[in-house]
């Protein structure tokens, strides 16, 4: 049935949300798919993405940057700085730290009956050998997302799935970045392109 009022959508998230907001972005590229079915007039897409964000980061700022938007569907998608930032900068957050303020987020969101979509951190290296320092650290934080979609009843765009694969199809010289990355973790244009493809495909199976 044709919704009158578009569907307002919120991306929640780190830097890599923050530039996919800006022109060439997965956010932008999702609008573009979205007009190019002529149905980008039942959709609203909003970025409230914030470069160096951690899971409590986004915890702290949902009233303000999401709730107070009113949105019927919240893409969040975090956890790449919990992650990165135990190596880089000592902080980071520890997995049960991690799951109770992700827990709390979407406790909040759904006591509003919005919408949500969660999304699994993609990748820091692309290397398909396993080689990447933090992968086992990705792997286990993208499986504490991965429950947390399946105990909560929220769809789930797996975005280290979904990179691993294109990754061990497409990168047969295993380098670093270059493939779906700029820089190891910023998704470069084709990276923006699958992540708006995969996400369309969740947010149009929502409507």
């Amino acid at each position: 049935m044709f919704n009158q009022k578009p569907r307002r959508v919120v991306f929640f998230g780190d830097s890599i949300t923050e530039a996919g907001a800006k022109p060439g972005g997965y956010i932008v590229k999702i609008n573009e798919e979205l007009a190019k079915k002529g149905v980008s007039g039942q959709y609203e897409l909003i970025g409230a993405g914030i470069g160096g964000n951690k899971v409590y980061d986004l915890y702290l700022r949902m009233d303000e940057d999401v709730l107070a938007k009113n949105p019927d569907i919240v893409v969040i998608w975090i956890g790449v700085n919990d992650v990165w930032h135990k190596q880089s900068y000592g902080t980071g957050t520890d997995a049960d730290k991690f799951e109770k303020f992700y827990t709390a987020i979407i406790k909040k969101l759904q006591e509003k009956n919005i919408k949500i979509i969660l999304c699994t951190p993609a990748v820091i290296g692309e290397k398909t050998d396993f080689s990447n320092q933090l992968d086992g650290d990705l792997n286990k934080y993208s499986q504490i997302i991965r429950n947390l979609a399946a105990r909560n009843n929220c769809d789930l765009v797996d975005c280290r799935k979904i990179f691993l694969e294109y990754n061990l199809k497409n990168n047969p010289e295993n380098k670093e970045f270059g493939i779906l990355t700029a820089d190891r973790v910023h998704l470069n244009e084709q990276g923006n392109q699958l992540v708006a493809d995969k996400m369309l495909e969740v947010l149009v199976k929502e409507y």
